[in-house]
């Protein structure tokens, strides 16, 4: 800013004159600092990340949202959360999008429903300004998001497919498959994961049931009584996740089955999962870490509001076996690894 008085003798300075241009001065550099925390996510304006997950119940999820709360706090931000009715309620997801982007979130966090019918809502954020991170549950594409923190889904399938075929000594076997419900992205990795490790293809004669139970207890207890009714002689069981193997365990007991003539695999690594592999329930699991996506991913979002970097690309965030009974030829963890490590 040019003064006119710039030119004049020192005893010819009107006095008022300079004190005006000082709160100008001091105003115009007080107003550019707010603006500047405004936009950097300063103390200013507290930066708001947004987590949706696919349901409030499932362990994973509840997990995923204490550790990002804590991240959160940690970092002097606010978490605004969210869930679906259900794994497979897109709308109920596709409404938290926009809330959370009419909230003024700098960032959302999302394990989608489905592979795609997020997308439109996820392709709106993102034009706003919102970068949007999928966790665990990858988008189709995943391009459709700026970037994925996830287990590697398609390995840990692989992991408990090499278990079942171990385990039962290359034996011909009767497979049923519970699956999460049709368009779930992570399932349908995880499903094709245990195909590629037990080492058959989808129209194997070996499996006589694919059913859909919503990675929940009571809807796998159902469809696991659905696949009995189909098949009786069922022995080797995979499931979407470890609530979905109590359930299926729940209707093979009721059917009169016992443990030791039914290996069952799962996905998750939950405490009560970790649990149930002690318990000879579940024979194998391969145990993922929700905190640690939801914790890089709130503060992926944190780094953004104050720097404009976005995170980009997919960072594995980590699969290991657990199996309470090892085999031959597949690296696993034991028992106390995965309580040391478990959640939920």
């Amino acid at each position: 800013m040019e003064h006119q008085n710039r030119g004049r003798p020192d005893h010819a300075v009107r006095w008022p004159a300079v004190i005006g241009a000082l709160v100008v001065l001091v105003g115009s550099a007080a107003a550019a600092t707010v603006a500047t925390a405004s936009s950097t996510g300063g103390q200013a304006e507290t930066i708001k990340v947004g987590l949706i997950t696919k349901d409030v119940t499932n362990p994973f999820f509840v997990k995923m949202k204490q550790g990002a709360t804590a991240q959160a706090k940690k970092l002097g931000a606010e978490l605004l959360y969210a869930a679906g009715k259900s794994s497979s309620d897109n709308a109920g997801q596709i409404a938290a999008i926009e809330n959370q982007v009419t909230a003024g979130v700098k960032g959302i966090l999302i394990t989608v429903a489905d592979g795609k019918a997020e997308n439109p809502a996820i392709a709106k954020a993102r034009q706003a300004g919102v970068m949007v991170i999928a966790l665990d549950t990858p988008t189709v594409p995943q391009s459709a998001t700026d970037a994925l923190f996830a287990t590697n889904n398609f390995n840990a399938g692989i992991l408990i497919g090499k278990y079942a075929r171990a385990a039962t000594k290359g034996k011909t076997v009767t497979i049923a498959m519970l699956d999460e419900h049709a368009g779930s992205s992570v399932g349908a990795l995880r499903h094709n994961g245990f195909l590629k490790g037990f080492g058959i293809k989808g129209s194997n004669k070996q499996i006589v049931c694919v059913g859909n139970g919503q990675g929940q207890v009571a809807p796998s207890q159902t469809a696991m009584e659905n696949c009995l009714q189909k098949n009786p002689n069922i022995d080797v069981v995979y499931t979407i996740n470890e609530p979905s193997a109590a359930g299926a365990w729940t209707a093979l007991k009721n059917a009169g089955k016992t443990q030791s003539g039914v290996t069952i695999v799962s996905v998750d690594g939950g405490c009560a999962g970790v649990r149930n592999v002690r318990a000879g329930i579940i024979d194998a699991t391969s145990q993922q870490y929700p905190l640690r996506m939801a914790s890089l991913g709130v503060a992926a979002v944190v780094k953004f509001a104050k720097t404009g970097t976005k995170a980009s690309g997919y960072t594995d965030t980590g699969v290991n076996l657990i199996a309470k009974k090892p085999v031959a030829g597949v690296k696993s963890k034991s028992v106390a690894y995965g309580l040391a490590n478990c959640w939920g």
